[in-house]
């Protein structure tokens, strides 16, 4: 069939494979924030949490209610968190966080997909600061950030740019922090979760160093252990 049939379908089967695993992290995370309290979001912050970090990433309410059902029966499989850090092209560095029921398993794919592309593990994570992040549609940044102190939140930074929000608060107060916001009528996020992000962001100016970094993100999308992964690197550059 030809040269571009096959480049396509290889494409098609890379959009499949990439989308699969975002179904499966989706489900994972959800099914065990549901199974860790009550199986409500309205009842279970973690929950709520998570159903609208994935909604962002156009996972399907099927697949969301599919896994609340599952953890409302009480059945599947018990899942143990992992977390790798790596040195990878170009001078970047990555944090990568799993989500398994074998732990072997989701090591040996991380390494593979890290040493696949040039990458190594290595001690980063002192060059990443964790926060709670959250951004919203807004512009009243200072009535925002005041709020937050008044609820007593370990505010960090809360910025406005192009008509949203932006507001990193210390990991230990989000739960605080996201009920203030709601309390303020703010219900809907773009995002909503903990995240590791880099001190000192760099951009890869060597364009091979760049195409192994982007191909090595892409490889560790596609496994289906990994759930989130943090790196240095402004891809907007």
């Amino acid at each position: 069939m030809g040269r571009a049939h096959e480049v396509r379908a290889k494409a098609m089967a890379a959009t499949a494979a990439k989308r699969s695993a975002l179904f499966n992290r989706a489900s994972k995370e959800i099914y065990m924030a549901a199974k860790s309290g009550e199986p409500d979001p309205n009842m279970n912050l973690a929950l709520r949490s998570a159903i609208e970090k994935w909604r962002g990433q156009n996972v399907t309410k099927e697949v969301i209610d599919r896994a609340i059902q599952k953890a409302k029966g009480g059945t599947g499989e018990n899942y143990e968190s992992g977390t790798y850090e790596a040195l990878g092209p170009g001078g970047s560095l990555l944090i990568i966080e799993t989500l398994s029921s074998n732990s072997n398993r989701a090591n040996i794919e991380v390494r593979t997909a890290v040493t696949k592309k040039g990458g190594h593990m290595g001690s980063v994570i002192f060059n990443f600061t964790q926060y709670g992040v959250f951004a919203f549609k807004g512009e009243n940044r200072d009535e925002v950030e005041e709020n937050l102190i008044l609820g007593d939140v370990d505010v960090q930074e809360v910025t406005v740019e192009d008509g949203s929000i932006e507001v990193l608060v210390g990991p230990a107060d989000f739960a605080k922090a996201r009920q203030v916001l709601n309390d303020m009528g703010i219900n809907e996020f773009d995002t909503s979760e903990i995240s590791f992000i880099a001190n000192d962001p760099i951009t890869i100016s060597d364009p091979e160093a760049k195409r192994k970094f982007t191909e090595m993100l892409d490889l560790l999308d596609e496994v289906e252990d990994v759930q989130n992964v943090y790196h240095n690197v402004n891809l907007e550059e």
